[in-house]
Order: C-alpha cells, then sequence, then structure tokens
C-alpha cells in the first residue's frame, strides 16, 4: 500500500495536470502589457494603439482609449505600439512608441481624460513606467538607468544608473515599496523605489538575458533566455530554478508566492510551479503566440497574454 502511495506522489511530481481556458477574451489585436484593477478589470495595451479595460463581472469592453497614430522613420501613419500599462487610484499609465528616432511617449489618463508626461521632444528612450504612489512614478531606461518623476512638480526626483547591461523588465511588489529590475546580465536589481537604493543584487540562477521578473512577499521569479525558470527567497536567501527546453519569456508569481507560472516551451504552453516542492501542477494550454504577460487573480486564476489577439484565462482545480 505504501509502494502505491509513493508511486502516485512521484507521478504526480512529474505530471501536471493539463488546464484548457475557462475564459476567451478576444482583443482583436495583440496585448502588449496588462494589469489588474480592483480585482475584476483588465486594462490592456495593445499593439493597435489602444488602450482596452475589460470587466471581468460583465464579461465585456468598458473602456477603449484610443492614443494618436504616428509616423515610422519613412513618414508612413501607423497605430503606436502601447508597450507598458499600470493602474492605480483610477488613473493609468501608458507608455507608447513615438515612431520618432526610439523616443518614447508616456501619457497619463485621469477622469477620462488623457495628458502628455513625456513625448518625443523630451527624447528619452523609456521602456517600463510604473505608479510608486499616486504622484510618483518609476519609469526604466533601454540603458539600464531608473529615475522617479513626480507628477506634480514634472521634475525627476533622482536617476542611478543599474548596470552596464540592457535592460530587459521591472516589477513591483505589493506595497510598491520594492522594485526588482532585471537586465540582460542575467542579474537582478532590488531598490527602493522612493530613494533609489540598492537592497540587494540577486544573481547566479541566471546566466543571460532576464526576460521577465516578478516579486512577491519574500519572492522573486525570473524567466530566462537561459531556458532557465528561477527564484529567489529573499528571507531565507535560497535560490533555485528549473531547466526548460526554450527560451522563457514570461513569469509570474501568486498573490502568497507559494505558486509561479512559467512560459516553458516552444507551444507556448505555461507550467505553474509550486516553489516549496518544485513540483509542476498545472499545464495551461490555449496561446497561440509567444507570451508577453501573465497574472495571477488570486491562487487558482491566472491569465495570460500572448502576441495574438486572445487573452486566456484558466482555474487552477
Amino acid at each position: 500500500m505504501k509502494k502505491l502511495a509513493l508511486i502516485f506522489i512521484f507521478n504526480a511530481l512529474l505530471f501536471a495536470k493539463t488546464l484548457t481556458p475557462a475564459l476567451t477574451v478576444d482583443v482583436n489585436e495583440s496585448v502588449k502589457d496588462m494589469v489588474l484593477a480592483k480585482g475584476h478589470l483588465l486594462v490592456m495595451g495593445t499593439d493597435g494603439g489602444k488602450l482596452k479595460v475589460y470587466d471581468l463581472e460583465q464579461k465585456k469592453f468598458t473602456k477603449i482609449i484610443y492614443l494618436p497614430k504616428i509616423k515610422d522613420f519613412m513618414g508612413d501613419v501607423m497605430d503606436t505600439r502601447v508597450s507598458s500599462v499600470d493602474y492605480l487610484n483610477g488613473k493609468i499609465l501608458m507608455l507608447s512608441d513615438s515612431g520618432i528616432g526610439g523616443y518614447s511617449d508616456l501619457r497619463l489618463n485621469e477622469n477620462n481624460k488623457t495628458s502628455d508626461i513625456f513625448t518625443e521632444k523630451d527624447k528619452l528612450a523609456l521602456v517600463e513606467a510604473k505608479f510608486i504612489d499616486s504622484d510618483n512614478i518609476l519609469v526604466a531606461f533601454l540603458s539600464d538607468e531608473v529615475a522617479l518623476y513626480n507628477l506634480k512638480s514634472k521634475k525627476f526626483i533622482y536617476k542611478k544608473q543599474l548596470s552596464e547591461s540592457k535592460f530587459s523588465d521591472l516589477a513591483l511588489n505589493e506595497k510598491r515599496n520594492l522594485a526588482a529590475i532585471s537586465s540582460e546580465s542575467g542579474e537582478v536589481v532590488l531598490i527602493e523605489p522612493k530613494s533609489g537604493k540598492i537592497v540587494k543584487r540577486l544573481s547566479g540562477v541566471n546566466l543571460d538575458n532576464v526576460f521577465k521578473v516578478d516579486i512577491k512577499k519574500d519572492m522573486v521569479v525570473t524567466a530566462g533566455k537561459d531556458r532557465r525558470a528561477g527564484w529567489y527567497n529573499l528571507t531565507t536567501g535560497k535560490k533555485d530554478y528549473i531547466q526548460a527546453n526554450f527560451f522563457i519569456y514570461a513569469a509570474a508569481l501568486s498573490p502568497d508566492a507559494t505558486l509561479a507560472a512559467f512560459a516553458m516551451d516552444e507551444n507556448n504552453n505555461i507550467t505553474v510551479v509550486n516553489l516549496n516542492t518544485k513540483s509542476k501542477l498545472f499545464t495551461l494550454k490555449g496561446q497561440k503566440s509567444t507570451l508577453n504577460t501573465i497574472i495571477f487573480k488570486d491562487n487558482s486564476t491566472v491569465f495570460a497574454a500572448s502576441d495574438d489577439d486572445y487573452v486566456n484565462m484558466w482555474k487552477l482545480k
């Protein structure tokens, strides 16, 4: 009897349960970034120059913001790409291409009005922008420099160079008082966003570009070009990884930081891993293209967007 129980446990660790989407949202264009707002709104930035808000309770789009079209280097008019979005207290940040010199446009939407924070005239090559609070935003540059910008004074509080490598990704913890920033080097830098102080440098898991990073509680997860789905425990100092057979383009942590989701194969499937046991619990099928974003709503609900027109939701059960 004990032998059968051990075999069952061993098989459970080896074979993840396959799940198909419980909900599929047709966005009608590729979603480059998305965040969950108020627990029931998906705020999505698309490559068609739109910001779309989807109500998960009503199961419909309730708001669409159209960004101005841009001209490419040939002078042709085209849609901009919304590459980064964030939401806080009714405010939405939208970072997009300007179409000029590799510079960025950053806009704020509040009370149904959209205003410019930066345009191509400011000549800033920004990659991501996140709210620290209602008045301050943390922006990241392609050069792996970060800066805190105050919306009221319209001035930078500080700018800080983190490394000589190219920037990859930025994530904030729940309180927005700790940021995890990844780069081509494989290192993850933790900083205090308000001061720019470097708290810790995490290394030893990834040996190449960390495409995506996430931070929840005392855990940091990484999605690596070196095909490593990695994690660091900030309390114990322990670190580990699972080797995949393909580049890992996206990763996310559950709210309690016990589960992680990684895009781990060439079929765009997502693997949900128990970080305590290192066991693969679920394989989430349904994405048809390279993963851009994964979000946990809670420990049993996962959303993902990729380079196609669909956002999927899975229930982990």
